[in-house]
């Protein structure tokens, strides 16, 4: 696992594109890391509008359950597809010096780990203030996030590289990701699906286990909004998921690493 070692032994490398990253994402902004809340408010407020006025839903404190959804999800699709393009467009700086060059995508991640973090820390304040019942729960989700973050960061390693080899990744992922959103269970819960999640209680369910996104979703969002602990099943699947993701990561980096300058 040295190509994740690397981030401790080149950790002044990763600091500085970290920090280009970032100023270049709110580059010339006066409300900088706060516009990142934006994006996710205006969704909950459209997602609001559709499912708690015309169509009410049935799901208590249903903001908050939608919110804790939209952060996870959010936070999952921007990384992947910021890190899907982050060595094609440092290509220049990768031919001309010899660095680890996992490091670009991953300093991809931790931008927008930036904005997760914020959000989840708004969203455990919500938490504490309109859900009593989750007070002894809702520290679980900072654990949760970090795994959570740790599984974005293996799957976005793989995109990086895939995309080197094969630039339609980039679009496939991109197009994949609309359909991916709506059979993640964000906007929807078994209580707003009713006697139709009855009827389809199988397909539910392969939504959920074969969905690696759904399990962190639904792990997450227990600890903030449930007022109950986290399925055993969905943690497991999580740090299971997170590992694998990671290994993975790994070793396609390893694969492709010596072809990442030629192929650019």
């Amino acid at each position: 696992m040295t190509v994740y070692a690397d981030l401790y032994r080149y950790r002044e490398l990763f600091a500085n594109l970290f920090r280009r990253d970032f100023q270049a994402k709110y580059k010339g902004s006066a409300l900088g890391v706060l516009w990142s809340l934006l994006n996710p408010l205006v969704l909950l407020g459209v997602y609001l509008l559709v499912f708690g006025l015309i169509f009410p839903s049935k799901t208590p404190h249903y903001p908050l359950y939608l919110l804790a959804g939209l952060a996870c999800w959010i936070f999952f699709a921007t990384s992947m597809q910021s890190a899907a393009r982050s060595l094609v467009d440092s290509g220049e700086l990768i031919k001309k010096v010899r660095f680890p060059r996992q490091l670009v995508a991953l300093s991809m991640v931790a931008t927008q780990a930036v904005t997760y973090g914020v959000m989840m820390a708004v969203l455990i304040v919500l938490s504490l203030v309109f859900v009593p019942e989750a007070r002894s729960m809702v520290w679980l989700a900072i654990p949760l996030a970090v795994v959570f973050t740790l599984l974005v960061a293996g799957l976005a390693l793989i995109a990086a590289c895939l995309n080197v080899l094969f630039r339609d990744v980039e679009h496939v992922l991109a197009a994949a990701l609309l359909p991916w959103f709506f059979v993640t269970p964000i906007l929807w819960s078994t209580q707003t699906l009713g006697d139709r999640g009855v009827r389809h209680h199988t397909l539910l369910q392969v939504l959920h286990w074969v969905n690696p996104v759904a399990p962190p979703i639904f792990a997450v969002r227990d600890a903030i909004w449930s007022g109950h602990a986290p399925r055993a099943g969905d943690v497991i699947y999580l740090v299971v998921a997170a590992t694998l993701a990671l290994g993975l990561g790994a070793l396609v980096f390893r694969a492709v690493d010596d072809r990442i300058a030629v192929e650019l």
